[in-house]
């Protein structure tokens, strides 16, 4: 159900210390107990009731009676509170319409100092245990929900935007709070669900890029034409939660997978005659 900015607005302060009291303690637990929550947010018994009662009713928390009763904070409840972080800052002042829905994501358009786009990571949704292996930036421990590891990944974009901004064409970062980026507005479209008219500048524009990136020593990880964005003028790389360093063991073939994939899509949509190994020499040197 897309995020509603009229239940951020209508929630109860102590609706508020409730989510934050859950969303501390589920570090120590993966269900948190009732007398737990009590103690925390000091709240009577009748009131703490009455409130989780509002909170499951507008799912925001989970109720579970085995192993042991207790209560989870969901992803609607951790973009509340995201969402009320970022407000508090100043980041945003609305929230806009859902314009993206991505295996591990979710795209909203906002207002902060102009148009904005915000990114909810929604890591394990799908498959927990396929992101616990083939993330590097995954803790080992045993416990580690969902919204956590989407913080994770949320943290690890934000730094690879920080870290190619002005010298690369990506979305700008602004702010984050746990699974939420606030990044710059990008023009255009995803690369493919456009027709080019000359596809060769786009093409070569985006080696440049991936060079640049590499040159930086940084490789996307997951470039594929879905997470290129291209209009009249220029091309933006996006979507950099799966980054890894150049020194990774598995460098070279993640490399040799993302520029594969994009000479794959230009051959096959626009009838190109590229080659792996001149596009990996473009791009290494």
């Amino acid at each position: 159900m897309p995020l509603s900015a009229d239940m951020v607005r209508e929630l109860h302060k102590y609706e508020y210390t409730i989510l934050y009291a859950i969303e501390r303690l589920m570090k120590r637990y993966s269900w948190v107990p009732f007398d737990d929550l009590k103690r925390v947010t000091r709240l009577s018994k009748g009131e703490l009731e009455y409130r989780l009662g509002n909170l499951m009713q507008k799912d925001l928390v989970r109720y579970e009676s085995v192993p042991y009763p207790g209560y989870s904070i969901v992803f609607s409840g951790y973009d509340c509170l995201a969402l009320h972080t970022l407000a508090g800052r100043g980041t945003i002042s609305a929230l806009g319409s859902l314009i993206g829905v991505g295996k591990e994501s979710e795209v909203y358009e906002a207002l902060g100092l102009g148009v904005i786009i915000l990114k909810f990571h929604r890591v394990g949704q799908h498959s927990f245990q396929s992101v616990r292996l083939n993330r590097e930036y995954m803790t080992d421990a045993s416990h580690c929900p969902w919204i956590f590891a989407s913080t994770l990944s949320a943290e690890q974009e934000f730094e690879a935007l920080r870290r190619l901004t002005g010298k690369v064409r990506v979305p700008v970062p602004i702010d984050r709070s746990r699974h939420t980026i606030a990044i710059s507005y990008v023009p255009g479209v995803n690369l493919n669900q456009c027709t080019l008219e000359d596809p060769v500048p786009v093409y070569e524009e985006l080696m440049e890029e991936v060079r640049k990136v590499y040159e930086l020593g940084m490789i996307h990880a997951d470039l594929s034409e879905y997470n290129v964005m291209v209009n009249e003028d220029h091309c933006w790389i996006i979507d950099w939660p799966q980054w890894v360093s150049v020194d990774h063991p598995n460098a070279d073939e993640l490399l040799s997978r993302d520029i594969g994939t994009i000479v794959s899509f230009f051959n096959r949509k626009y009838r190109m005659s590229l080659t792996l190994e001149d596009a990996l020499r473009s791009v290494t040197g």
